[in-house]
């Protein structure tokens, strides 16, 4: 049990919690800490030999900090020593030890990184959620976003980032990657998430997002054509999907005003109040944990992210429902 501090009981007299510890008093709760230590106890180091390694748990919170909050490997030692929201998320007693420092969180990451466990986290959440009914299988809603990066050559290379590449959204040039996912059509919960260059169309990765039960699949007007592609007509279970896409709104201009018209308009207003439901992950990503710019070079690593921030999402949503809720759900 851990012990309190003179510091928490000041703090426990104030008259406002703020956000950032509302938020992580609701991460607390709801992320399975046993389940995902585990998954990373493998890979960790062993410490037979040399200083003793720092805990799993300890090194994990501190790596969700730097998720969430979008902090260099300093920036979130800096920012645990000065927020006692997060020195309480954390769990440490600066009278018996300290803050993990900079280098020590870059080699969990590193650990991370290498061995996939970004993914191995997120699938241990989709299987959480499975087991507990909080998805709805049998349909699926697809979507993309852009994560701008550096365009700058300003680097040892003298190179932008190889992995990445430019495209033209509206009348605006964006250079850097790409996030698919496929979220599930009933609750909006992430299943499924892709990383490419900007300059892969979204159709083209239709085909990585959709699971294998799926019957009805939603999509924008990006994805017009879909069924037609080689990878959806070749498989059987696919070609029997029931693809609902957007009509580009040019097509609903051109029939005459009447009855047709407002027919149409209806069943694109229906599309769209199922479809809406996958820009919330993209919401909490963007805007909640603030990652509207890639922190690495390459794809891989930014793939780790960001199986990591749509795993929180997920979580954070699923809390925030069940606060919501007049009862147990």
């Amino acid at each position: 049990m851990k012990q309190t501090t003179f510091t928490d009981i000041e703090y426990a007299n104030r008259k406002k919690i703020t956000k950032r510890e509302e938020f992580l008093d609701m991460m607390e709760e709801i992320i399975p800490w046993d389940e995902w230590i585990e998954i990373i106890r493998p890979y960790y180091y062993v410490g037979k030999y040399g200083r003793k390694p720092r805990g799993i748990e300890l090194m994990l919170r501190m790596y969700l900090l730097q998720i969430w909050f979008t902090l260099s490997d300093e920036g979130v030692e800096d920012s645990i020593y000065d927020s006692y929201a997060m020195r309480k998320f954390m769990k440490i007693d600066f009278s018996s030890e300290q803050v993990p420092d900079a280098t020590t969180l870059l080699k969990f990451r590193h650990i991370i990184e290498e061995n996939g466990i970004g993914k191995m986290l997120f699938d241990a959440q989709n299987r959480f959620f499975n087991e507990h009914g909080y998805i709805m299988r049998g349909g699926s809603i697809v979507d993309a976003t852009i994560i701008a990066a550096p365009s700058s050559t300003k680097n040892a290379e003298g190179k932008r980032d190889p992995e990445m590449h430019q495209t033209k959204k509206g009348n605006q040039w964006y250079f850097g990657i790409k996030a698919h996912t496929g979220a599930d059509a009933g609750t909006g919960y992430v299943h499924t998430v892709t990383v490419t260059a900007a300059n892969i169309h979204d159709v083209e990765e239709t085909v990585n997002l959709i699971r294998e039960d799926d019957e009805v699949v939603y999509g924008d007007s990006g994805y017009t054509g879909v069924w037609k592609r080689d990878e959806i007509v070749s498989d059987e279970k696919k070609r029997n999907i029931d693809f609902r896409i957007a009509r580009r709104k040019n097509t609903i201009n051109k029939i005459p005003e009447g009855e047709a018209r407002k027919w149409e308009e209806s069943i694109e207003y229906r599309k769209a109040s199922v479809r809406c439901k996958v820009e919330h992950p993209f919401l909490i990503v963007k805007r909640d944990f603030g990652f509207r710019k890639v922190v690495y070079r390459g794809i891989k690593k930014n793939l780790n992210r960001m199986y990591m921030l749509f795993a929180s999402a997920n979580y954070l949503m699923r809390a925030r429902a069940e606060r919501l809720s007049p009862v147990p759900i």
